[in-house]
């Protein structure tokens, strides 16, 4: 579905949350297990793959531990299950810069909800560190509590049912080409978001 915004166009606002909402470096991960392991980061960086352990921690087919296990043969370093951890919540830097705002805004218009690949490490680190962002939200599907990730189909369908609206009534915003792409698939507008800048047009152009 192309998206062509215009006053009450949609119903509901869907938000991916890495890189929409919370914003993630990977470069951090690797600096810190580097640190931990005694190597470079750029090594850990070009040995790191999102492979089968990775998406199946992330639809909750196995736990930290395993994926930490995972890692530790993939990435050829020692690291204890608390090191890994904590390199692994070191991913997340901050709020988006000026979304608080936006979302606040936004919620007094719309109900708000969001759709995030991933896990459960980090799903108890920023459900924590990130409340007050995330409190705008009247549910956030998780991937590893659905079972689904996007840009399957199924994890876009259920999304979908849970609201409990029609999809073309559904804007959803995501960082991932592929995940926009996967949306548009199932009959969602969806906005690529590059900065917080396309969040704001979007809003304005739905007359938020």
């Amino acid at each position: 579905m192309t998206t062509q915004l215009s006053p009450n166009s949609v119903d509901v606002l869907l938000f991916d949350i890495g890189r929409v909402v919370i914003d993630i470096s990977f470069d951090r991960v690797m600096a810190n297990w580097a640190g931990h392991a005694g190597c470079a980061p750029a090594d850990l960086a070009r040995r790191f793959v999102v492979d089968d352990s990775f998406k199946h921690h992330e639809v909750g087919k196995v736990d930290d531990a395993a994926f930490f296990a995972n890692l530790r043969r993939s990435l050829g370093i020692d690291l204890t299950d608390e090191q890994f951890l904590e390199g692994w919540n070191a991913i997340f830097t901050g709020e988006m810069p000026g979304i608080a705002p936006l979302l606040a805004g936004a919620a007094k218009r719309l109900p708000l909800y969001a759709f995030s690949n991933t896990n459960p490490a980090h799903i108890a680190h920023f459900s924590v560190a990130y409340a007050d962002v995330l409190s705008h939200f009247r549910t956030v599907f998780l991937s590893s509590a659905i079972g689904l990730r996007k840009p399957d189909a199924a994890a876009y369908d259920h999304v979908v049912k849970a609201i409990g609206v029609p999809a073309s009534r559904i804007l959803f915003f995501d960082d991932t080409a592929a995940n926009i792409e996967g949306a548009r698939a199932r009959g969602l507008h969806a906005i690529h978001v590059t900065s917080t800048d396309d969040v704001a047009r979007a809003l304005t152009a739905l007359g938020i």
